[in-house]
């Protein structure tokens, strides 16, 4: 066989296997902890700045000028110039921009102002897209698009960001936790968000696997529309046509034809099957990454490539990762509904009545992004909420591997790449039931992760255990 048609990637028979990531197909498959990368990475979190409270999400605005934007769960973002400085006024505050004082639900530890994502072309146009829980809206999710002030790129005024405002989605939350809340746009142009099941836990309103809620999903819109038009649905999205006033006919419709009909399916879902994807990134290639926030046992990490057309089914809440929902013991036996995760990893109770791991793994999983350095070959980047270990979703070349690459003291909450590729974490101290308000925790910093041999001197590094 030469070595050209496995560079290929082509997908062969007998001890062969295919060069080219791929979804699992089969339940050993999935990635666990105790993987290893081609390489064996190592990495630091250098800190950046620090004195932000409660910050919950961090993204670059690409365009040239090397600032970092980091959002505060009480309903402001920061801005961090190219020289580690924080900029004393902020670049949005929606604290003082309602009747009621604050635009942002900030009551639980969940709700509040969770991430900015910059329109593709902001230097030209100046858009840029926030994510939020309203409080006039009785914590109802919000996406909301604001304009930046050509005078002033650095803050954008009560005054300037009440006149640009659009919202572009509003969608009420009967719960108040798992909201998702996440946003990137994706290579195509278009506006991923990240839905949760709306709260609770277990999914009570089987929201996970009915196409005719928005809760429990990726969605996909397009934003790039006239003033007076919210978005549109891309019509290539797998349900875009699915359901629409028709007169009924029982004949002289092939039964893929029907297959086709979804009653009451909403055309803005691009995948559906997930809980609670709070954070999720592309690769250069356009490929997908979501942090799939987990129930009570288990954490997993989703992997959909840049071919696909979308309907991808992440099996809850028939499915936790490999894991059948209700876990009731270690010999459940259940099918494995939809998509399989490239990774997964245990909390300390793995199932219920086993014995805890030492330390558990984690508790929630945090997208932090996609690293195409340090030897990570575009592995993906998870930091976890309760445990500070960092972990590296990757390829081997024959199958996905989890590397543990630190354990840190810190409280991870969200990540992005910065302009140069770099991923960027920011940390919290907004403990779930210990939560002392988002202005009242202590304060979290910025954190770049770089090559362990590549720290600059002087440089403040995260702790790790090992």
């Amino acid at each position: 066989m030469s070595a050209s048609i496995l560079a290929a990637g082509l997908l062969m028979t007998g001890s062969v296997v295919s060069l080219a990531q791929e979804v699992p197909k089969t339940a050993d498959q999935v990635a666990r902890p105790g993987g290893k990368l081609p390489g064996d990475p190592k990495i630091a979190l250098v800190k950046v700045a620090d004195g932000f409270l409660d910050p919950v999400g961090v993204a670059s605005a690409r365009d040239g000028t090397g600032r970092i934007f980091v959002v505060e769960r009480q309903g402001k973002i920061k801005i961090v110039t190219k020289d580690g400085k924080v900029n004393e006024k902020p670049f949005l505050d929606l604290t003082k921009n309602s009747p009621l004082g604050s635009e942002v639900q900030t009551g639980f530890v969940e709700q509040g102002l969770w991430a900015v994502a910059f329109h593709p072309k902001f230097k030209e146009n100046g858009h840029f897209f926030v994510s939020y829980a309203s409080l006039p809206f009785n914590g109802a999710h919000i996406i909301a698009r604001y304009t930046v002030d050509p005078a002033n790129p650095d803050v954008v005024s009560v005054e300037h960001a009440n006149k640009t405002v659009k919202v572009i989605m509003n969608i009420p939350q009967p719960y108040y936790n798992h909201y998702g809340g996440g946003i990137q746009f994706g290579p195509d142009g278009n506006l991923y968000i990240g839905k949760g099941d709306a709260g609770w836990e277990g999914d009570p309103l089987d929201a996970g696997q009915s196409k005719n809620m928005l809760w429990g999903k990726m969605l996909r819109i397009n934003v790039d529309t006239a003033d007076d038009v919210a978005y549109t649905i891309p019509k290539d999205n797998p349900w875009a046509g699915a359901y629409q006033d028709r007169m009924m006919t029982l004949f002289g419709i092939t039964e893929e034809g029907f297959s086709k009909i979804h009653m009451g399916a909403r055309g803005e879902i691009w995948s559906y099957g997930l809980r609670n994807p709070y954070a999720f990134h592309f690769n250069k290639k356009g490929d997908l990454f979501i942090a799939e926030v987990g129930q009570n046992h288990l954490e997993e990490i989703n992997w959909q490539p840049a071919s696909s057309k979308g309907g991808e089914n992440y099996g809850w809440k028939h499915n936790m990762g490999t894991n059948c929902h209700p876990m009731t013991g270690p010999d459940d036996k259940c099918p494995i509904v939809g998509v399989l995760p490239a990774a997964e990893y245990p909390h300390q109770e793995p199932y219920p009545g086993a014995e805890k791991l030492k330390d558990g793994w984690g508790c929630s999983v945090m997208g932090l992004g996609v690293a195409d350095y340090a030897g990570l070959d575009g592995a993906y980047l998870t930091g976890d909420w309760c445990s500070g270990r960092v972990f590296a979703t990757g390829w081997d070349g024959s199958k996905w591997q989890l590397q543990e690459l630190a354990q840190t003291a810190l409280q991870f909450t969200a990540g992005n790449n910065d302009e140069d590729g770099t991923v960027l974490a920011v940390n919290c101290n907004c403990f779930y039931l210990d939560d002392k308000g988002a202005a009242a925790n202590p304060p979290g910093a910025l954190w770049r992760i770089v090559p362990a041999d590549k720290v600059p001197a002087g440089a403040e590094v995260a702790k790790t255990k090992k």
